[in-house]
């Protein structure tokens, strides 16, 4: 798990350091409550699969062209009940930068809003289907086509990172794509969680969708989500 801040109310958070530290001896959402999970009929279509198989998503709408919750250089389907905001970066780091923490306001909101050479773009929210995890859109700037290698960057700018797999596919809008499947071991509770992402080169710059998760069992039971963005994901 990557220790950083995430985004509350438009403003970068450091209670989430924090949160990434001490969270998977607490197993809590971000308001310290935990959902109450769907039943175990109704769990697939909420979290992001088909009732009854937990395996197939079910599309409750697109991100990505104008005027949808995200503008990015791709398109896919979102699961039903998983809820989309877009990320400024530039907005989200200047209250940090002029909150008066000087350097270390700028390098909390770095660790949230920057990974490597991509910049997150978009969050979309699994805690309304009843899971705790986001799909994480991340973008980088036009002229850095090789997919992988901006997948590679990605992963090596994470904290505790282990057992890479990568592998090449095509996206269900003919795009090439590269994914890795790979682990993140949080050293201070001694916990390892599974986490995916894939990257696709587009002409406005290369595109990361990442997923990660609270834990493993809660990476599993959101991967449905992320299956649906692979095989929908084209230009906008």
């Amino acid at each position: 798990m990557q220790v950083g801040v995430r985004t509350v109310g438009g403003r970068v958070a450091v209670a989430a350091a924090l949160a990434a530290v001490l969270g998977g001896c607490a197993g809590s959402g971000d308001d310290g409550k935990r959902p109450v999970p769907p039943s175990a009929s109704a769990r697939g279509a909420t979290a992001g699969g088909t009732a009854g198989t937990g395996t197939t998503a079910v599309r409750g709408g697109t991100v990505g062209p104008a005027g949808s919750a995200c503008e990015l250089p791709v398109r896919f389907a979102v699961a039903a009940h998983w809820k989309a905001e877009p990320v400024d970066a530039a907005k989200e780091s200047a209250p940090s930068a002029q909150s008066g923490d000087g350097d270390l306001g700028e390098a909390l909101a770095d660790a949230l809003l920057r990974q490597g050479p991509v910049t997150m773009a978009c969050e979309i929210d699994a805690k309304p289907a009843g899971s705790i995890g986001y799909l994480r859109v991340w973008t980088g700037r036009p002229g850095d086509a090789d997919a992988g290698g901006v997948l590679r960057r990605f992963v090596a700018a994470e904290d505790g990172v282990g057992k890479e797999r990568y592998h090449s596919f095509r996206t269900g809008g003919g795009l090439t794509a590269v994914e890795v499947e790979y682990s993140t071991t949080n050293r201070l509770v001694e916990e390892t969680k599974k986490e995916s992402a894939f990257a696709v080169g587009t002409p406005d710059g290369p595109v990361v969708l990442h997923l990660g998760g609270m834990d493993t069992e809660e990476h599993e039971r959101m991967r449905p989500a992320y299956d649906l963005a692979k095989r929908t994901l084209t230009l906008s």
